[in-house]
């Protein structure tokens, strides 16, 4: 994630900026969207962006901007590869399935699920959906494909972003419950939130409004489409979508008041590297995983945030917990992280965000 927030690098600002519009309507935000986005896509070389705001707890703004694709334009209804957005979308799924009941966070995931890669560790013995969700699985992000899965470190010794983790906590749900882990996650979440642009694996409906991803040259890639469910990668959905989804994490939306207040406590600190040098000065008073975000604990406000990237895919979404506003930004390009500085400018996102996010561009 410190990868991505530094791939928005000092050229953001060169894209413009403009006063915070924290105290504007949804209404003057979206004329100055629709004033600046044409200008701003053309000199970050983004084909594309869609855009979700929330103000209140309520989505009050869907927007796209640019060409979908050749001769297609871009609309709230176009569909992107959300990459690491998946990952918020898989945690909410099993948490809400440990708040009815019958499954821990805790409880050791061995006795259910263990990967034959792994068969002969005994640290596997150590795997919890807690440790998992919140990054400290001890695996890589991605097994090699030569050698198979294996152990980085301990898990529960520390944080190491993994993909790989989140795949592993899904595949232990499926066994725990007997149920498709797609067929849980519409169950238990996109049915209940009505997201009805949103799939893990290829849909019929996809056909025709995909955003095919560009690289930072603005040549088109293949969009790579599953055939078979990635807990940590690959869902398509609209920013629109992903907004209800949000709202439904800001009211905590079928989860237990325990579980809701594990998900936004920081489970495992990264501020030691977050927060280096001259990175200090913005940052929050801590910063970690919860359980599927990084959390940001600044003195005035709690924010929630993912980012995601995929080959020529950048994606970026947050909450503000304290005035129940956020922003989802999906982009079809390599460059998309450069232009979420301003329309986070533009959205009013809070000052303190903005300046960390800007410091740790740097």
């Amino acid at each position: 994630m410190l990868k991505w927030i530094a791939a928005m690098g000092l050229a953001a600002l060169a894209l413009g900026a403009l006063p915070a519009l924290a105290q504007s309507p949804s209404g003057a935000a979206k004329v100055i969207l629709d004033r600046d986005m044409p200008g701003l896509l053309v000199r970050a070389a983004v084909p594309s962006v869609s855009i979700a705001q929330i103000k209140g707890g309520r989505v009050v703004l869907t927007a796209a901007y640019g060409m979908q694709g050749a001769g297609t334009l871009a609309t709230p209804d176009t569909l992107y590869n959300i990459a690491s957005l998946t990952k918020p979308l898989t945690a909410e799924v099993i948490l809400r399935l440990a708040s009815k009941g019958g499954l821990s966070l805790d409880e050791p995931m061995h006795p259910v699920w263990t990967d034959p890669d792994i068969a002969g560790d005994e640290r596997r013995k150590l795997l919890t959906l807690r440790r998992v969700l919140s990054h400290q699985s001890g695996f890589p992000n991605w097994r090699d494909r030569k050698t198979g899965l294996a152990f980085l470190r301990t898990p529960g010794e520390g944080w190491g972003y993994s993909g790989e983790g989140y795949v592993y906590a899904a595949r232990f749900i499926e066994k725990k419950t007997g149920v498709a882990f797609e067929d849980l996650a519409n169950t238990y979440l996109f049915d209940p939130t009505g997201m009805r642009s949103t799939a893990y694996t290829d849909k019929p409906w996809f056909a025709g409004r995909i955003a095919p991803p560009t690289d930072a040259a603005g040549r088109p890639l293949k969009p790579l489409i599953a055939s078979r469910y990635i807990a940590a990668d690959l869902v398509y959905a609209t920013a629109g979508d992903y907004a209800a989804f949000m709202t439904g994490v800001l009211k905590n939306q079928g989860l237990s008041a325990v579980i809701a207040k594990e998900r936004g406590r920081i489970q495992v600190s990264t501020k030691a590297s977050a927060c280096e040098g001259a990175r200090m000065a913005s940052c929050p008073r801590d910063e970690g995983f919860g359980l599927g975000w990084l959390v940001l604990d600044f003195d005035e406000a709690k924010l929630l945030m993912h980012t995601g990237s995929d080959a020529g895919i950048s994606t970026f979404a947050y909450l503000d917990l304290a005035s129940g506003d956020g922003a989802v930004i999906l982009t079809n390009s390599e460059n998309g992280a450069k232009i979420v500085p301003p329309i986070l400018d533009r959205l009013g996102a809070r000052a303190v965000f903005q300046r960390y996010l800007k410091a740790q561009a740097q």
